[in-house]
């Protein structure tokens, strides 16, 4: 005989934003073709986000059946939403935001400096290598390889890479 396991806090919240996500994702793979053929160009999306829709009502329906675990605010910090994760997000906002007006050298590199300080703890010195290694491997992948138009910001991007290549050949 199987044990009924008790909803965890947020599982119904997560079950809404799935379906609110689900039909989201219906009507754009509607708006690529609509209903005009079984092989038009969105007949997969459309199949797909309709399966997404009606398990996320399943899961839905299946969680207010099941009753709840005993809700307590500390609960929903420590289970759903942890300091370290608020602070992230925070972080990443602040990268967003500046990310236009700063450039996406400097912005880039504060980021991966405060990041990894932060959910590493190692010496400031070892931080700044890993930031600066990451920013260029990012950078070469991005902007090298896939010429990825980043935001220049203050530091003149176009006239370091137009000097590089007057350089190299």
């Amino acid at each position: 005989m199987s044990e009924v396991v008790p909803k965890q806090p947020g599982e119904t919240l997560f079950g809404f934003l799935m379906l609110a996500l689900s039909l989201f994702l219906f009507w754009q793979s509607y708006e690529i073709a609509g209903f005009s053929a079984l092989s038009s160009p969105g007949a997969f999306p459309m199949a797909v986000s309709a399966i997404m829709v009606i398990s996320s009502c399943v899961a839905i329906v299946h969680d207010f059946k099941r009753p709840a675990d005993s809700f307590e605010w500390q609960h929903f910090f420590e289970r759903i939403l942890p300091p370290v994760v608020g602070v992230m997000i925070g972080i990443i906002f602040v990268f967003a935001v500046m990310l236009e007006t700063v450039g996406f050298l400097l912005t880039a590199f504060a980021f991966l400096v405060v990041t990894i300080k932060m959910l590493h703890k190692g010496t400031m010195a070892y931080t700044t290598l890993i930031s600066a290694l990451g920013l260029v491997v990012i950078y070469l992948v991005f902007r090298v390889i896939f010429v990825v138009v980043l935001p220049e910001g203050l530091i003149p991007e176009s006239d370091i890479m137009s000097a590089i290549k007057e350089m190299i050949g």
